[in-house]
């Protein structure tokens, strides 16, 4: 039976991250929502880092007490906040078995290179490379001496298809499963395994908010397009992905770039899409 989040009920004896600390960026909404939601319920303490302070704080009193899950404020792209909340998760729950780099933002929908906006560039990179990386350094500073943890980023369909996202986007994507691969060599020396996950596009109010249109067109838009038919990705999707790549199920599971896109990124419509275009017209 499915309950109001989205996920159904989970016996206690099937709790695939009982005993697991976790911390989850950008865990207040959307993707990251849905993950701390399903940890949680999976039997793990999460840790929510996220500049969303009211979303977190109210996600935090809606899912426990302070012993299953707590909220720290982090700009991932300030230091001294990632390492504020690794300390914060290890201070709290004495350990840190897994860290999830999900906080990414878009930026602005750049039509082109010419008129490409050089700050927006600059701020991409530095939430969703120079945050990820900082999540990875201070995840492995607790890791190493454990010689066990699992890092995981979010990437997107972007780092395998192009010319549909902005540039800012499509490279900061592209970067992270460079970082990942680089790093699922280097600390898989220590027993730590990192991976990362690549969505489509879903309707999440960051995505939504971007584009400047409701839910239900942007899944509109995500379904027309779509390879697998009759299904609508949701974060929870991605959610389900990640408790796959932290769990014990995936123990040999190192360096994945793993595609939750129902198959968009394996073709390109553009012909068939130009072909139907001449011959409608």
């Amino acid at each position: 039976m499915s309950n109001p989040n989205g996920f159904s009920a989970c016996p206690p004896s099937l709790r695939r991250l009982e005993g697991k600390v976790a911390i989850i960026t950008g865990g207040a909404s959307g993707i990251g929502e849905s993950t701390v939601r399903l940890f949680v319920r999976h039997g793990a303490k999460v840790v929510m880092a996220d500049v969303q302070d009211n979303l977190g704080l109210s996600l935090c009193k809606e899912l426990g007490p302070e012993e299953t899950i707590s909220y720290v404020h982090c700009d991932v792209t300030r230091e001294a906040d990632v390492e504020k909340a690794v300390d914060a998760a290890v201070s709290r729950y004495g350990k840190l078995d897994i860290m999830y780099n999900n906080a990414g933002i878009p930026g602005k929908l750049d039509p082109s290179i010419v008129g490409g906006d050089c700050e927006n560039f600059r701020r991409v990179f530095d939430v969703n490379v120079y945050g990820a990386f900082l999540g990875a350094k201070h995840a492995a500073r607790v890791m190493v001496p454990a010689r066990s943890g699992t890092i995981l980023f979010t990437s997107s369909v972007a780092s395998v298809s192009c010319g549909e996202s902005p540039h800012a986007y499509t490279v900061s994507k592209h970067a992270i499963v460079g970082l990942t691969k680089s790093l699922c060599v280097e600390l898989g020396q220590h027993g730590i395994r990192v991976n990362c996950i690549s969505p489509c596009a879903i309707a999440t109010p960051l995505l939504t908010n971007a584009m400047g249109l409701d839910k239900g067109t942007v899944e509109e838009l995500v379904c027309a397009s779509a390879v697998l038919k009759g299904v609508v990705p949701e974060p929870e999707d991605v959610a389900e992905a990640a408790l796959y790549l932290s769990s014990h199920e995936s123990k040999y599971v190192n360096g994945l770039n793993l595609m939750v896109d129902g198959g968009y990124s394996t073709t390109n419509q553009s012909f068939s899409m130009a072909l139907k275009s001449m011959l409608y017209k």
